[in-house]
């Protein structure tokens, strides 16, 4: 590995991750490059693959050191959908008029080479006391089974530890600086199928209408607040996503019909209580009707919280440094690996503005890359020094 260039530059940097075709669940070069980068710097890299997935580990530091401040990211992405439909190469991180276009520029190639860039450059000029920490998955899209948890699994195993952890996530909606997160909604599907009997629509007292029963339970369900929010959440949601059939008569009663359902929610609940919820709901109107009802539930996170305090104050206050903004302390948004890491240390979120995360020409205004770093790069001298 060549000398390292001093500065790290992040757009450099950047670019060169965005040109790595890692779609969820291939590497595509991503976490190889960073390994080099990383161990130049003088870090202590370990490759933590697990089912199939890429997952790299680094520290700088002693390993137990008193106190270490770590980062968490994710170099996959999405797959490109219509590739036609781009004006520019999802891969090839152009730049033009000021702003880099690709797929992950947003989501979160950015954030990662925001933090290497602004860890190397620290320990290089103020080496600390204490351990800085990187925990990169390539399975941050997918399942997340075998991702940022692999690498908490083997840190639990291998004695390493994190005191504290800011993912890169993007968090701003509109302006870089507005927003962070100190948690996350909770998050579960359920898939439920409507068991009735075929028959013929002239004749419906013959058959068993599993749609009726259906779009009875629908409504008894997206009818119910669950509640009006907490101190930090808004009120958690219901919606339906899908209803089918697959019934191309308009003369048969089908005998099956399904519906998928998706549950936002906060600190007041759980997934186990909303489960039970469910399974009430679905047991009164399968009572109501005779109609069989199967209820498939699958939670992909459960909401949590970092209350205000030291990590969040700390973060708030190099943001304000940098940008002049303070950052409002949110819990909106999809899920992040922030779920997983929370029940190692406290976690909070900073990262760029997220508008156009997932979307075709995905693309990151390239003066905030380096506005991130800086951001970081206080965050470090600040929590160190």
């Amino acid at each position: 590995m060549p000398d390292l260039p001093d500065p790290l530059d992040p757009v450099r940097l950047t670019a060169d991750l965005v040109r790595c075709p890692s779609v969820t669940p291939e590497e595509g070069g991503a976490l190889v490059l960073l390994e080099q980068v990383l161990s130049g710097a003088g870090f202590d890299c370990v490759r933590v693959d697990r089912g199939g997935i890429a997952n790299l580990y680094a520290r700088w530091g002693r390993k137990g050191a008193n106190r270490s401040f770590g980062f968490n990211g994710h170099t996959d992405v999405v797959p490109v959908g219509d590739a036609a439909a781009w004006t520019q190469d999802p891969f090839g991180a152009a730049i033009i008029n000021g702003w880099m276009y690709g797929r992950g520029t947003t989501d979160m190639k950015s954030g990662v080479a925001a933090f290497v860039a602004a860890a190397v450059d620290f320990v290089r000029t103020t080496p600390p006391d204490g351990a800085v920490i990187l925990a990169i998955t390539g399975d941050e899209e997918g399942p997340g089974k075998d991702g940022t948890r692999a690498i908490l699994d083997w840190m639990v195993a291998n004695g390493e530890a994190m005191t504290v952890c800011l993912v890169g996530e993007p968090t701003c909606p509109d302006v870089f600086g507005e927003a962070m997160k100190i948690g996350r909604r909770g998050s579960m599907t359920a898939a439920i199928t409507a068991q009735g009997v075929q028959g013929h629509s002239a004749y419906p007292h013959r058959a068993k209408n599993p749609l009726t029963t259906l779009v009875r339970l629908l409504d008894r369900l997206a009818g119910t607040e669950l509640d009006r929010g907490t101190d930090h959440f808004d009120a958690s949601t219901l919606a339906i996503t899908t209803v089918d059939t697959g019934n191309p008569a308009s003369n048969v009663i089908p005998a099956q019909a399904r519906a998928t359902v998706n549950l936002r929610f906060n600190d007041r609940h759980t997934g186990r209580s909303l489960s039970d919820w469910l399974d009430a709901q679905t047991a009164a109107v399968e009572a109501e009707t005779g109609v069989r009802i199967g209820l498939e539930v699958s939670v992909s996170g459960e909401a949590f919280l970092t209350p205000p305090g030291p990590l969040s104050d700390l973060v708030a206050q190099a943001v304000r440094a940098e940008t002049g903004r303070v950052p409002a302390l949110s819990t909106s948004g999809g899920t992040s690996d922030a779920r997983f890491v929370r029940h190692h240390c406290p976690v909070v979120e900073f990262g760029l503005v997220g508008r156009t995360m997932h979307q075709v020409d995905e693309r990151v205004e390239v003066a905030q890359i380096g506005a991130l770093k800086a951001v970081y790069a206080r965050v470090l001298q600040d929590y160190f020094v």
